[in-house]
């Protein structure tokens, strides 16, 4: 089968030559990720949406989690010692595998610089921990859009395609961002409204262990101070129509978590589950080595 090289010139400042291989008359042009909206769709339609937890930072992780059905991955840099570099591999890995899960990455803080950076790398979304109030929340959304409407810095990254889909991405990247804003402390709670209300937020998400200890009933589940807070968010999120979501760590949980109306949920972490089952096969092995020596 016969091809031929063609140079193209598109006008693209960050691309001057764009390689184009014909093959049997066909132009087709290697394309790296491209920027999708799904995930944020599909909470805007309601949609009851499931994710898992990725805090182990090694690509095989989330290629497999990918695999498995997930409507998304949330990878945390919050509490974990992943690098950028890290984050990206992760993705990469997510992106390869045989299956669609959108990434969303929890960054450490309501930093732009923090969120520019991941953002570059082509993350379907963010999420931020600790927002307390309107102001704060503006300040996120801001740093998810680009100029006028915001003041994310523009540049050729690997969301660009690396300056391949550079203008097509920098003209359509505003709002397809999912920006989901954390609830998880006495301050937040008092100012869920106003936070919910701010426009380009697109979803909340309660952050039950430091919501609890915010409260002073840590890890006091069954609280009926906790119970009651989860529900005042839920309440507020109706109201507004935004979608809300939290993470559950044990399966009895989930349908605790839809019956108080939750429109998406955050199923297991990856540290959890191993350690669960790691566990759980040592039992059984010391169980089924004390029958045989009965």
């Amino acid at each position: 089968m016969g091809s031929n090289v063609d140079y193209q010139h598109d006008g693209n400042p960050w691309v001057p030559d764009i390689l184009c291989v014909q093959t049997a008359g066909v132009a087709t042009l290697t394309r790296g990720p491209t920027m999708s909206d799904s995930l944020n769709r599909q909470l805007r339609d309601g949609t009851h949406t499931v994710g898992t937890w990725i805090s182990i930072g090694h690509p095989s992780v989330a290629e497999m989690s990918a695999s498995l059905g997930f409507d998304f991955l949330l990878i945390d840099t919050e509490h974990t010692t992943m690098s950028l570099e890290t984050v990206e591999n992760i993705v990469r890995a997510a992106d390869a595998a045989d299956g669609e899960a959108p990434t969303v990455v929890r960054v450490p803080w309501n930093d732009p610089v923090r969120i520019k950076r991941v953002l570059d790398i082509g993350v379907d979304g963010v999420m931020v921990p600790m927002v307390e109030s309107a102001d704060e929340a503006r300040e996120l959304v801001s740093a998810t859009r680009y100029p006028p409407e915001g003041k994310r810095g523009i540049a050729a990254g690997r969301a660009t395609d690396y300056g391949l889909h550079f203008e097509e991405y920098v003209r359509n990247a505003d709002g397809s961002i999912l920006t989901v804003v954390q609830i998880e402390t006495e301050t937040g709670l008092a100012n869920v409204d106003e936070i919910a209300a701010v426009d380009g937020v697109d979803a909340l998400f309660v952050g039950p262990a430091d919501l609890s200890g915010s409260l002073d009933v840590f890890a006091q589940w069954e609280s009926d101070r906790l119970a009651d807070a989860i529900d005042d968010v839920v309440a507020t999120a109706r109201e507004t129509d935004t979608p809300v979501g939290t993470l559950t760590l044990k399966r009895g949980d989930i349908p605790v978590r839809i019956e108080q109306g939750f429109d998406f949920l955050i199923v297991g972490k990856d540290t959890a589950t191993l350690a669960a089952a790691n566990k759980e096969a040592l039992a059984e092995y010391k169980r089924a080595l004390r029958e045989h020596e009965e």
